[in-house]
């Protein structure tokens, strides 16, 4: 096995808009504080660069309140990327303000034309294959094109079910090196990561599932420190970045960035 699923040289953000406070969300905890989540972004962005990759920082979008959630707009892998069709109707135009960037970086940007839809929070990407979540903004029709598109470069994808209520399928989990996953029990149920090592989120903190592998680093939502715990007791090198802010819209380390290594 490569470390190319967690080893990168770029990632791509994109800073909150003042309209973040009516973004989506699934259950109304509060209205974000944009002050703080702009300084909660300041840290993700700075623990990325900490590992030495270029970060490209993209300007708000003022029409697009969830648009700082930049990962579903795109699928970046080595040999090229492919854009995304979100599930969600006031996301539409999201992709289409991604694809210019991600052209100036690929050789080949690829595009899904529908008419399913998916979203990049639905996608991991481990060593051995994709796993992509069918959810309530990634549906059959939407996996079957990126399979397609994806074959090209031969990828094997393989669809798995997420579990009721959950937003996405990262939202229950998170690769943390070539053999390994961050679950949340009910996930891991379910046998989609036979194969693989698991780890389980502590009872309680499930919401610590959606971290990012970044080069060296985890980067994971403060605040749990049972599965922190869990972490470092396991040999990961954990960054916590506060994400409070973030929650509230349903959006976690995973969301907030587009992380490869183009080939060109």
């Amino acid at each position: 096995m490569t470390d190319r699923s967690y080893r990168f040289t770029h990632a791509v953000t994109r800073a909150p808009a003042p309209s973040i406070v009516r973004g989506l969300r699934a259950v109304d905890t509060g209205t974000p504080d944009l002050g703080r989540m702009q300084q909660d972004h300041a840290d993700y962005i700075a623990a990325l660069r900490a590992t030495g990759a270029e970060v490209i920082e993209l300007a708000p979008l003022a029409d697009y309140p969830d648009s700082v959630f930049v990962e579903d707009t795109a699928l970046c892998l080595p040999e090229g990327a492919v854009i995304m069709r979100p599930g969600a109707p006031s996301r539409a135009g999201e992709p289409a303000k991604m694809a210019p960037v991600l052209r100036t970086l690929y050789g080949e940007v690829l595009e899904i034309a529908g008419p399913g839809t998916i979203e990049g929070g639905d996608i991991l990407v481990t060593e051995r294959e994709i796993l992509v979540g069918r959810s309530a903004r990634t549906d059959a029709a939407g996996i079957a094109e990126l399979a397609g598109l994806v074959a090209r470069w031969g990828y094997r994808l393989r669809e798995v079910a997420v579990p009721a209520g959950v937003l996405h399928f990262k939202t229950d989990c998170s690769l943390l090196d070539a053999g390994t996953i961050l679950a949340t029990p009910r996930l891991a149920a379910s046998g989609c990561f036979d194969g693989y090592r698991v780890i389980h989120t502590a009872e309680g903190e499930e919401a610590a599932a959606n971290t990012i592998r970044f080069n060296d680093l985890v980067l994971m939502p403060a605040g749990f420190p049972k599965t922190a715990a869990r972490l470092a007791e396991a040999g990961y090198a954990v960054r916590e970045i506060g994400n409070s802010e973030c929650a509230k819209l349903d959006g976690g380390m995973s969301c907030l960035s587009l992380r490869f290594t183009p080939k060109g």
